[in-house]
């Protein structure tokens, strides 16, 4: 299994629109793309700002690539979003998940 993280940041104000967007707009779009077996939002306070971590989780690198495209190390940043964050990685990590309790 892979997992894919992002990172983004918005100004405290916008913590809502943001997190409404991802979990109405994104996450439900993500569950019908084969492959794709999840997600978690992370969030945490960053001085006046709020910080964003995205966790996907995938069967594999092509599941992946079915969403990013060829190049799948490109962060996947849809115009509302980029309206909304103030900061965010423009690539990518995946991480093989090598062990679960």
């Amino acid at each position: 299994m892979i997992s894919r993280v992002w990172r983004g940041e918005t100004m405290s104000a916008n913590e809502s629109a943001y997190r409404t967007f991802l979990t109405s707009r994104i996450f439900p779009t993500l569950k019908k793309i084969p492959g794709h077996r999840g997600a978690y939002l992370l969030r945490r306070e960053k001085d006046r700002n709020v910080e964003f971590l995205v966790m996907t989780l995938w069967d594999s690198m092509q599941a992946v690539r079915q969403f990013a495209g060829d190049i799948s190390e490109r962060a996947v940043v849809e115009p509302e979003a980029r309206a909304i964050l103030s900061n965010f990685d423009e690539f990518v990590r995946h991480y093989e998940i090598i062990d679960q309790p």
